[in-house]
């Protein structure tokens, strides 16, 4: 390993306190937290849904402010058009008259990007964040452009208010390493959001680590040791969430039957880097230098759940991909004791 033991502990202890200053800030949503920074560690990005008002916005504002990160919102909606995202080149005339084409940035060129609802813009106005999220390059007028580094994009979404939506492609989709499901919060949860936020006092947000720092630890979730029989049972768990699964005796004999008749489409090879790079990543801010058999299983609902189509005897049946991956997990045999 590049990375001594000792680092590794700082780091961890570092993400501690990283959960810990969100958490004065954030009332709940702990699952929410922790696959928002799983992804920042594992450089990749997130989708989070939940019913308006439950702070997947203010989350993304807090997490930029904690990692000390730069930070801009795009409000997706009908009539925003790709240039509003990625800037474009106008006309500006300098000190000796003279005019020349200057490009001016848009906002997706920040350390993390907030796309808020992104399903309310048209699908060519989505496509635009397609290339900056997966080469962290835009291509404008023929010109290639770097994004910064780090570079997230953490998106919104509700799941109500479908008129006057455009459902994200599956391309689009498959793009983030994880879909955060957002709860709507318990009666104790409730009550403390409004004495926070009704309240005469008002949090302190404290800077715990920078760009650079992030950096490190991203390299450091690369060096997570994960042993082949892991690799192997998070394959046997992508393999198998597909209708005619190329190795049936992943799960128990006659039992896939039950679920995978309402399977259109499983998950691909992205699916299985998500599950390997989140669980890394969830090792890392555990404090162990390997991957589990529990990192695993705890990664794979976010990672796979939409990657996973339902076909329309599953839609009649009233199908839940959460429900069908749960089974999935009870199926497959481990190749590993956790």
């Amino acid at each position: 390993m590049t990375f001594t033991p000792e680092q590794f502990e700082e780091m961890s202890g570092k993400l501690g306190m990283v959960k810990e200053e969100i958490g004065k800030f954030i009332v709940g949503q702990q699952e929410a937290v922790e696959f928002s920074l799983y992804s920042i560690l594992a450089d990749g990005h997130a989708l989070l849904e939940g019913l308006p008002g439950l702070g997947k916005t203010m989350l993304i504002r807090t997490i930029s402010e904690v990692l000390d990160l730069s930070f801009s919102r795009i409000q997706f909606t009908p009539d925003l058009m790709p240039a509003d995202i990625t800037g474009t080149s106008i006309l500006e005339r300098n000190e000796e008259g003279m005019q020349r084409f200057v490009f001016k940035e848009g906002p997706i060129f920040s350390q993390m990007v907030l796309a808020d609802e992104i399903n309310r813009a048209t699908p060519k106005t989505q496509s635009a964040l397609l290339e900056a999220m997966g080469e962290q390059t835009v291509t404008v007028l023929g010109e290639t452009r770097k994004m910064a580094k780090p570079f997230f994009v953490l998106a919104t979404q509700n799941p109500i208010e479908m008129e006057g939506t455009y459902p994200l492609p599956e391309a689009q989709m498959d793009r983030f390493l994880c879909k955060i499901l957002l709860p709507y919060p318990e009666k104790s949860e409730l009550k403390e959001i409004i004495l926070r936020t009704t309240g005469p006092t008002t949090a302190t947000i404290q800077k715990v680590m920078d760009a650079e720092t992030i950096v490190v630890a991203q390299q450091m979730v690369k060096e997570i040791v994960i042993a082949d029989d892991m690799i192997d049972y998070a394959v046997d768990l992508v393999a198998a969430t597909h209708k005619n699964a190329a190795n049936p005796v992943t799960a128990t004999s006659g039992s896939a039957d039950d679920w995978s008749k309402y399977v259109q489409y499983g998950s691909g090879p992205r699916g299985l880097q998500s599950i390997i790079r989140l669980a890394k990543a969830r090792a890392l801010m555990a404090g162990r230098y390997h991957v589990s058999i529990a990192d695993i299983k705890t990664v794979a609902k976010p990672a796979l759940r939409h990657r996973i189509l339902i076909n329309y005897e599953g839609e009649a049946e009233g199908v839940d991909v959460d429900g069908l991956i749960t089974k999935l997990l009870e199926e497959v045999r481990q190749g590993a004791s956790v």
